[in-house]
């Protein structure tokens, strides 16, 4: 019995702790930006991380037609 009565004022500090906790964290702007994170993750910064000697060069369009392949931008004769 004796150990309730040392728990319940711990308690009850703890509790008012975690509160004071609570309210420092909404007072300085901890939950504002909810939606910042979500979104950040979702662009991607790796390119700056890859050297340049590292990545791979994109073709272009015109390097990847072939001969055989008609010019799509010239109209054929009927």
């Amino acid at each position: 019995m004796n150990i309730v009565m040392l728990l319940i004022p711990l308690m009850l500090m703890l509790v008012a702790l975690g509160i004071l906790l609570f309210s420092w964290a909404v007072k300085s702007g901890q939950y504002d930006d909810l939606d910042g994170p979500a979104h950040r993750i979702l662009h991607d910064d790796d390119k700056d991380m890859i050297p340049t000697e590292a990545r791979p060069s994109k073709p272009s369009s015109k390097d990847n037609q072939t001969e055989s392949e008609p010019d799509k931008t010239t109209k054929r004769p009927d």
